[in-house]
Order: C-alpha cells, then sequence, then structure tokens
C-alpha cells in the first residue's frame, strides 16, 4: 500500500524518481525500492513525504482510504467553494435518473 501511494502521489506531481530522491537527500535506489515494495521508509521519511506530499502518515502507510486536503490559509469563501465542488463531483444535489 504504502509503495503504491509514494508512486502516485510522486507521479501525480510529475517528479521522476531522481527528482523525489534529491528532495528528499537520498538516492533514486532507495526512492524505487520503496516504490516496488522491496524496503519501507523510515518513520523520518514517512513524515518527510507526508509533509512534501500534504497528505497524512496514515494515508501514505495506508491505514486510511482517503486524503486529506489542507485548507489552511483559504478564506471562508474559498472553504465553500471546494466544498461545492466536491458535492458536483460526488453527485450530491443532483436531480436522480
Amino acid at each position: 500500500m504504502t509503495a503504491t501511494r509514494i508512486r502516485q502521489l510522486r507521479e501525480e506531481r510529475g517528479w521522476t524518481q531522481a527528482e523525489l530522491a534529491k528532495r528528499l537527500g537520498i538516492t533514486r535506489s532507495s526512492v524505487n525500492a520503496w516504490e516496488m515494495g522491496i524496503s519501507v521508509p523510515s518513520t523520518q521519511y514517512i513524515v518527510e513525504l507526508a509533509e512534501m506530499f500534504r497528505v497524512s502518515t496514515d494515508y501514505l502507510l495506508g491505514v486510511r482510504q482517503t486524503a486529506t486536503l489542507d485548507i489552511s490559509g483559504l478564506t471562508q469563501e474559498d472553504v465553500r467553494l471546494l466544498y461545492g465542488i466536491v458535492e458536483h463531483l460526488r453527485g450530491w444535489g443532483r436531480p436522480g435518473p
């Protein structure tokens, strides 16, 4: 689960394994080993990855199935708009068939 999440989050940002490794100060082969499930990041790197990708450590570790969104710094109007977008994408409030 952690391997898949790391790869997915890295790819969503358009980063190569080498770019992620450089940001963390580790080797590309370490990132590759994480993504292939050969090894697991240490607690230090789990925390760094969570902060870098703006997700919870629980999400990275597969404890939670949903990602969270950091809305700090947004206005109340921005937050209201985001909730509206989420509701629209989930189909809430759509007329039935």
